[in-house]
């Protein structure tokens, strides 16, 4: 851990929680079919962001001083997660939501931890399926479900 990355991070972080909030107002509060306005989620998603880029910046003066070795970067990973993100933001319209976000997961997991296959499928899967159920049937929102195709 980096004190200096992590206190300028966490500013980052915060200043692009506060532009979602601000710009989530912009959004038409309902869309056709949906309880569920379209401002909620960005709302919700730029108070989790700031509240936790506070923690982070509180957390940068506990930190202990380590020597300064030297951190070799990982950026094999990165990309890895990275592409796949742009993949996900790119296919959700056109696969649905479902099988994007359980593919972007279990790609996330594998990367992370190539140990566990089945463990990764089988919390892709619930994730995925679960915030389609929740958003779906019990805040009655509209979310891209399964391709056509499929």
């Amino acid at each position: 851990m980096n004190k200096t990355f992590d206190r300028y991070s966490s500013l980052i972080y915060m200043i692009i929680g506060v532009f979602f909030i601000l710009e989530s107002r912009g959004i038409s509060e309902s869309a056709y079919g949906s309880n569920v306005g379209s401002d909620i989620f960005p709302t919700i998603l730029g108070a989790f962001l700031i509240l936790l880029s506070l923690r982070l910046f509180y957390e940068t003066f506990q930190y202990v001083d380590q020597d300064k070795g030297k951190e070799t970067l990982d950026y094999k990973r990165f990309l890895i997660i990275l592409t796949s993100a742009v993949a996900y933001a790119l296919f959700i319209e056109s696969l649905g939501f479902i099988l994007t976000t359980f593919l972007f997961l279990l790609i996330s997991f594998q990367v992370m931890d190539r140990k566990n296959l089945i463990k990764s499928i089988i919390l892709s899967a619930c994730f995925s399926g679960g915030v389609y159920y929740l958003f779906v049937e019990v805040l009655e929102g509209s979310l891209p479900g399964f391709p056509i195709w499929f």
